[in-house]
């Protein structure tokens, strides 16, 4: 019997979940599901764009945030019809018609649409009906991160009009990409849908110290343009200058589709307790673009609890599944800071308690709003430790401790485990991926040993990470609960994933058996074979082995590796030369000068290390660029030594007590591009006035007086800070050269791969690497160096080896890039869904 025919139209997350429950309840042998996307891609948590945002957008930072990516589709027998929108329902032929031209027949039918940013009314906006003007951007899906980044690089300021969670975390990463930002906010206070006044003060406080400007309200009337953005106009005349603008100022469901097809709409698509339309009973409707007894929910929680029931409806899982409504409770962190909402923010009748405790010189604020002896609201800022016992109360109605200043201080309640035994299987506890306490103790009784494994199992804990401590306590309780001991997850201290083996071991085993090359390690080493996952490190960990001897595998190399450059988000490439010690003169200047404008570069960027950037570079040009600047690789793209950043030290500057840049010269140019589990940046300060920073770098050297060096290592300064630790102090350039590259072997033999120092240090500890390195404990230094040395003397520029292809499409592109328009839509536009066209498609032939 022919299956009947299943279409979801939308793939976000409320669409993609839904089909992932109606996959666990047997729909897929039920139906034939065609799911239609208005994205060219998987299913992603929109929920992390804001840490795409913050992060720079690397293409490691995107793959993170995919759920469903377009192999899932095919394995689990879903048709993905990605970059697809459907414009028209027929509801009496049960057909739906796309804009390619696609018609489909359906027998059931699910709009999970979504929703999209809302534009309010203002002169300059848009350059026509369909298109916003230059420089204006909402923040709702990928294209609109990865545009906002874009559009960022170069700018110096961005105005975000909406103080809401959006508006607060675009602010946040455009800040972290170096903008000056100001946020707009109409009402009076922050993110006033979760706070009272007190914590909206409060966060506002916070914000500001963290260099954000905040204008509390102020209305924008108009924005002004030259072309592109050049400022906004305040309602009360006053003109805001600002290179871009992000309008965050709320969401509207897309229903336009539901619209033009006959259907109930309201705030959203009008539904019953099924899910279904109250129109036609073969149509469902869940997530942003559903309402439910009136309300329109905007949090993850409540549309898992829609998929749920839909999908129980319409497998015939359980016919007399009903949706009644959500009690919200969200814990986030906004900007990067706590914050926990539930309920009511403030008191609503006389007699309601109210208990709250605010210290704002820490950022701190706490309350809680009592009604008979019930818990119905709750507002944690800052200090979140509390949530877990709050959200049993407030979900469940718990009894609630006499005083009730307790409830927000850990003296309340009950213990951690036995707050996890209390709460009921259906509380969630990951909101990002909605994970309940239930999966996670189904995914203990089904075997799994590990809260790694349960982890991987479940995405529990994957999104903002604010529940992480929450999920280890009920993956704990549930393996103590069946008499099990919580497993160490072994693999966690493996090398790589394929291969059971921790780094000395592998190292060992690969020494023993006289392995050059990442297949003979598979083939020797993985049980499982072949591992993609691994190739990389493997290939890392054998050049540092076997230096000059190693057998290199083009398959085993990842994009950057293969052309020597770093891959950008439109499938250009990024060059830096080496600049030694960031010292430089008017010969490689005039190069790198002629050699952009041959090409046609359109940036050229200082970095922070001292080097210039020429980005934009073709592929195909790789070679030619390498060859005319006749400069050696800066590794800009690697897991190796980068760079050497100095200051100019003695020999021109009055504090200066060591030859900072000579001595920075000696170390780049001694180990320069040498592997490395991960990246490795060194600098070294002619004073302890730090003036190139040494003392936040993986390994700093810092002048104390004539010639004496103390070293620091493991020091960070990147999304996290952390000023290294000193090492020892030297005497003379010759041992801090050597006790330099003692420090890089033995990181280079012992570290984790992708283990920054900052990491490694407080691993292994420092008074350990201090007897270790120092004072040579365990007489291993001289190997160390040995091995050092073999390492340098076995080193080859990688730029020499693009001169001649090693294979023929090792700079060419299989397909060229795919240009498309970003067409924001605007309210009362035609276009049924209102999800914006991406900027381009990066094709398979352009990423590798």
């Amino acid at each position: 019997m022919e299956r009947p025919d299943l279409v979801v139209i939308g793939n976000g997350m409320a669409g993609a979940r839904t089909v992932e429950e109606i996959l666990a309840r047997g729909g897929g042998r039920q139906f034939r599901i065609t799911v239609f996307g208005d994205e060219p891609y998987g299913n992603y948590n929109r929920i992390m764009l804001s840490h795409v945002l913050a992060s720079g957008g690397s293409a490691d930072d995107i793959a993170n945030i995919y759920l469903n990516p377009p192999d899932w589709y095919t394995e689990n027998g879903v048709t993905l019809r990605a970059g697809v929108r459907v414009v028209r329902i027929d509801r009496f032929a049960r057909k739906v018609f796309a804009d390619d031209g696609t018609i489909m027949s359906y027998d059931k039918l699910i709009i999970a649409t979504g929703s999209r940013t809302f534009f309010p009314p203002m002169d300059g906006m848009w350059i026509d009906d369909r298109t916003l003007t230059e420089g204006v951007f909402g923040f709702r899906t990928l294209d609109d991160t990865t545009a906002m980044l874009d559009y960022a690089r170069g700018r110096r300021s961005a105005v975000v009009i909406g103080g809401g969670l959006l508006g607060l975390e675009a602010a946040h990463g455009l800040q972290r990409q170096g903008l000056r930002v100001h946020v707009l906010q109409s009402g009076p206070i922050l993110m006033n849908q979760q706070l009272d006044d007190e914590a909206g003060a409060i966060l506002r406080k916070v914000v500001e110290r963290m260099g954000i400007q905040v204008r509390i309200g102020a209305r924008a009337k108009a924005i002004r343009s030259a072309g592109s953005v050049t400022g906004v106009v305040l309602s009360d005349g006053a003109l805001l200058e600002t290179d871009m603008v992000v309008v965050t100022a709320g969401i509207r469901a897309n229903v336009g589709l539901a619209v033009v097809s006959g259907l109930t709409v309201e705030r959203a698509i009008v539904t019953d307790d099924q899910m279904r339309s109250v129109d036609d009973p073969d149509i469902y409707a869940v997530g942003e673009c559903a309402q439910h007894r009136g309300e329109v929910y905007g949090l993850v929680a409540p549309l898992w609890e829609q998929a749920t029931v839909l999908a129980d409806h319409l497998t015939g899982a359980d016919l007399k599944a009903a949706y009644h409504g959500s009690k919200t409770a969200t814990k986030l962190k906004v900007a990067g800071v706590d914050l926990a909402a539930m309920g009511l923010k403030r008191p609503e009748r006389e007699d309601d308690e109210f208990v709250r405790f605010s210290e704002p010189k820490h950022g701190v604020y706490k309350s809680v709003v009592v009604r008979d002896g019930k818990l119905v609201g709750a507002t944690l800022l800052g200090d979140v430790s509390k949530v877990a016992f709050l959200t049993q109360s407030f979900d469940r109605g718990l009894p609630l401790p006499e005083e009730r200043v307790k409830l927000l201080f850990e003296l309340a309640g009950p213990s951690g485990a036995q707050s996890v035994a209390e709460m009921e299987e259906s509380v969630q506890v990951c909101n990002c991926n909605g994970v309940s306490k239930g999966a996670l103790v189904s995914c203990v009784r089904s075997g799994t040993r590990s809260v790694n494994g349960v982890i991987a199992a479940t995405r529990a804990g994957k999104g903002c990470g604010s529940c992480k401590k929450l999920v280890r306590e009920v993956i704990e309780w549930a393996m103590e609960q069946g008499g099990r001991a919580v497993e160490v997850d072994q693999s966690a201290n493996w090398y790589v994933p394929a291969i059971p083996l921790d780094k000395s071991a592998l190292v060992a085993a690969i020494r023993e058996r006289g392995l050059r090359s990442v297949s003979q390690v598979f083939a020797e080493l993985a049980p499982g074979g072949e591992d993609a996952a691994s190739k990389m490190a493997l290939t890392s960990l054998l050049r540092i082995i076997w230096p000059g001897t190693h057998v290199d595998e083009r398959d085993a190399r990842f994009i950057n590796d293969r052309v020597h450059a770093n891959i950008q988000r439109d499938g250009t490439f990024s060059v830096v030369p080496q600049i030694v010690a960031g010292v430089t003169n008017p010969e490689q200047l005039r190069r790198i000068a002629d050699v952009a404008e041959k090409y046609d570069i359109p940036m050229l960027k200082i970095t922070g290390g001292q080097r210039i950037d020429l980005l934009g570079v073709r592929k195909e040009d790789l070679p030619n660029v390498w060859a005319d600047l006749d400069m050696p690789s800066g590794y800009a793209y690697g897991k190796s030594f980068r760079t050497v950043k100095t200051c100019v030290g003695a020999d021109f500057c009055r504090y200066g007590l060591g030859n900072s840049t000579q001595l920075g010269i000696d170390i780049e140019r001694r180990y320069q591009g040498l592997e490395s589990p991960a990246k490795l940046k060194l600098a070294v300060a002619g004073c302890p006035r730090n003036c190139s920073e040494a003392m936040v770098k993986d390994i700093g050297l810092v002048a104390v007086g004539e010639d004496r060096w103390e070293v620091y290592i493991g020091g960070a300064a990147g999304a996290s800070v952390r000023k290294g630790d000193v090492f020892t102090t030297v005497v003379g350039r010759d041992e801090a050269v050597r006790l330099t590259g003692v420090f890089i072997q033995y990181y280079r033999e012992n570290a984790r791969w992708l283990e920054r120092t900052y990491d490694f240090v407080p691993r292994v500890g420092l008074a350990e690497l201090q007897a270790l390195l120092v004072e040579d404990r365990d007489g291993i230094v001289a190997g160390l160096e040995e091995r050092m040395q073999a390492s340098i003397e076995a080193y080859a520029d990688p730029w020499l080896e693009g001169r001649a292809p090693v294979t023929p499409g090792q700079f060419h592109n299989a397909l060229p890039l795919i240009p498309l328009p970003l067409v924001p839509i605007r309210d009362g536009s035609s276009s049924p869904t209102g999800v914006p066209v991406p900027t381009a498609i990066a094709t398979n032939g352009a990423v590798g």
